[in-house]
């Protein structure tokens, strides 16, 4: 038995407590309490903003080397303590210990990516239409930011929101999600050990009064969401109502398109890794297999064989291959849609069954379901859980249509060996990042991050592209 963790609030650079009303389960085991978590109320988020507005003016205008060496030390720190976080992550979350290890050096990287952007942020020198006046354009930080973190990936989205944020001069706060918020918690702690100024980067855990009261406060400048497409919405409207800047990330139904001339070893290993790895709780995971029918049957089978031999265990055992539902509620809703499209008339080629195996957990059997339609529920909502839907076509054109026939345009994917076609797939799937014999689930830090349709709003996240969220542009003219 692990010993249970107390969780505070960070606001101005110390740890706050309050009421500890919630309790944080191992997902793996529920008989293991991973942490008591307090659950903080408009007070907390007022004290926080506050905090944020107050340690804008100095590190706005410190040299970004200051920002730039916080972040590499912070990066270092996290790094050199990868195994410990992504233990907790893995208790915590239920990610196999593997990809929480892979996901904290990760999240060190994207800290020591933004220490080197926070001292590339430049404008322009331009000609101006009248002697003698120069024109230049530079950009500044906007001010205080509000971050809203999901679960799934409890150090990454919050290292790539807090970053760019601080890298280019802003203040946060930011709530974690609460099945996570211990490994949140320790991202944060983390940034302070490395010579964060007070009240820099803020912590308020809780649930959705947290989220409204940061979407709401009238000094939160801007404000950066990744969740579902329901509570995106709401957000959206709420920084609208009062103009502050709003970038959201609100889920997917990722296709991953299988021609008849694909390598089919090849297929079923990135179809097996996007649909199932990290418990298919992905935004970018691959729930709908479209595949073309000369290669269809083949296809199922061997994807059937590889998903039936997966290791569904505790998420510390190092020859588990896929870890527990993040809760019991998730748990529920993967076999909910496993239910919807039996009904429906899906076949389901193995899983689908409830789990019991030695430790309570909120395990889900992984389920791969042949012969579903393309307008089925199952190919037109977001289960987000370990669970694989495939649709036979006739060609190439057709599984187009299927692909992009759906509300979400966050990632696609293509397994094919012609050119023409991966090249015509590249241009018209309706997504905001493609993938060419590679898992639509596995996307690089240094480079933008984001979909189409409801799956994104604003601009995009990570990479090069973070400084146009992150700072607002300044154009001077003047005369000599």
């Amino acid at each position: 038995m692990t010993d249970t963790l107390d969780l505070s609030h960070w606001i101005n650079g110390e740890k706050v407590s309050s009421e500890r009303p919630g309790e944080s389960l191992n997902p793996s085991n529920t008989n293991e309490i991973v942490a008591r978590v307090p659950q903080g109320a408009a007070a907390e988020v007022d004290a926080a903003v506050a905090a944020a507005k107050a340690a804008f003016p100095a590190w706005s205008e410190a040299s970004p080397e200051v920002r730039s060496d916080i972040l590499d030390r912070a990066s270092n720190i996290l790094m050199d303590r990868r195994e410990q976080v992504g233990r907790l992550m893995a208790r915590e979350e239920g990610k196999t210990l593997q990809e929480s290890i892979g996901e904290t050096a990760r999240s060190a990287r994207i800290l020591k990516y933004f220490a080197g952007e926070a001292l590339r942020v430049h404008g322009q020198n331009l000609m101006s239409v009248r002697p003698g006046v120069e024109i230049q354009t530079y950009r500044q930080a906007v001010g205080v930011f509000g971050l809203i973190t999901p679960w799934n990936f409890p150090v990454a989205i919050p290292a790539w929101k807090i970053a760019p944020a601080i890298a280019f001069g802003n203040t946060v706060v930011i709530k974690p999600a609460g099945f996570s918020s211990a490994t949140a918690e320790a991202l944060v702690a983390i940034l302070h050990e490395a010579g964060l100024p007070r009240g820099v980067v803020n912590m308020v855990i809780g649930e959705a009064e947290v989220g409204r009261a940061i979407v709401a406060h009238k000094d939160v400048d801007g404000l950066s969401f990744t969740g579902s497409q329901g509570v995106g919405a709401s957000v959206g409207k709420g920084a609208m109502e009062r103009q502050a800047r709003v970038q959201l990330e609100m889920g997917g139904k990722n296709p991953l398109v299988i021609l008849d001339d694909a390598d089919l070893e090849r297929a079923v290993a990135i179809a097996l890794d996007g649909s199932f790895f990290s418990t298919g709780q992905r935004c970018t995971a691959s729930s709908r297999l479209i595949v073309q029918d000369g290669i269809h049957d083949r296809f199922v089978q061997m994807l059937g064989e590889k998903v039936r031999a997966l290791k569904v265990g505790d998420a510390l055992d190092p020859v588990t291959q896929m870890g527990p539902a993040v809760s019991e509620k998730q748990m529920e809703n993967s076999y909910r849609y496993i239910d919807i499209a039996r009904s429906a008339g899906g076949r389901i080629v193995t899983g689908g069954e409830r789990l019991t195996l030695d430790n309570p957990g909120w395990y889900v059997q992984p389920t791969l379901i042949a012969d579903t339609d393309a307008t089925s529920q199952i190919n037109n909502e977001e289960v987000f859980g370990p669970v694989a839907s495939t649709i036979r076509v006739k060609d190439y054109e057709e599984a187009l249509g299927i692909a992009n026939g759906v509300e979400f345009g966050l990632s696609a994917g293509i397994a094919t060996t012609s050119l023409k076609y991966a090249r015509d797939f590249q241009r018209r799937a309706q997504a905001g990042m493609v993938m060419v014999n590679l898992p639509t689930a596995g996307v690089e830090y240094h480079v933008p991050f984001g979909g189409s349709k409801k799956s994104s709003y604003g601009a995009r996240e990570q990479g090069f592209a973070a400084v146009e969220f992150f700072t607002q542009q300044k154009t001077a003219y003047s005369w000599s």
